[in-house]
Formats: structure tokens, sequence, C-alpha cells
């Protein structure tokens, strides 16, 4: 059975998966997560290959506190992007709050050597936090 293709049912393009996103994020913004969480849903239904749309849709399911369903979509995510430094992160924190730790702390080890400043430091403060 095939996948739906909904942007060809609803006639829509890329312009108004931009508007989606816009939308959605400036949900997340105000921290309404909740609401920007609904957004994020029907874009990967939508757009199920986005890479932007899966790990957004992952890092409010951490923001949450629904580790295992935020780890679902870091995973999807990583699998078309598996050099998303963001979203290595996101993963690593998943992990650790599933209390898979060893995994965990091995990504952080990565990503606490990578040219990213913001990822290496918040990296160094998982392992400092956790090992």
């Amino acid at each position: 059975m095939g996948q739906t293709d909904w942007l060809s049912i609803l006639g829509w393009g890329t312009s108004e998966l931009e508007d989606m996103r816009f939308v959605g994020y400036s949900y997340i913004k105000q921290g309404k997560y909740d609401i920007a969480q609904t957004f994020f849903e029907a874009l990967v239904v939508l757009a199920p290959d986005s890479v932007y749309d899966l790990q957004t849709l992952g890092a409010l399911y951490l923001e949450k506190g629904n580790n295992l369903m935020a780890l679902n979509y870091i995973e999807k995510a990583i699998k078309l992007d598996p050099h998303h430094l963001p979203t290595l992160l996101n993963r690593t924190k998943a992990l650790l709050a599933l209390g898979y730790k060893r995994q965990a702390l091995a990504q952080a080890r990565i990503l606490e050597k990578c040219s990213e400043e913001q990822i290496s430091n918040q990296a160094q403060a998982l392992l400092l936090a956790y090992a």
C-alpha cells in the first residue's frame, strides 16, 4: 500500500509548507509547544522526508518529556541526515532520559569534539552531569 500524496490532494506546494513551518516555529518561539507540535505533526505527514520537520517534532517531544516519541522522530531525522549536530545532541538527551546512559555518553563524547561551540559545550555539560 502506497503512501497518500496529501500535497497533491490538497493542491499544496512548497509555499504552503513553508507557511506552516513559519507558524509552527512562531509558536515554538512563544513557548506554545502543544500548538507547535500540532503543526509539525501535520508537516511530517505532508512532507515525510523533511529532516527539519522530523528533528523539530522530536525536539518538541523531548521538551515536553515524551522521550520515547522524541527518540522515534529524532532517529527518523538522523536516517535522512546522520551528521546534523543539533539532532545528534537531542538524540543524546533522549537516550539519557530513557536510561541508555552508555550509548548516550558515547554520543556525547563524539559531540564534545565537534567544532560548533554551542554543541560542544552542551555535550560537555551532559558528560559532566552524567559521567
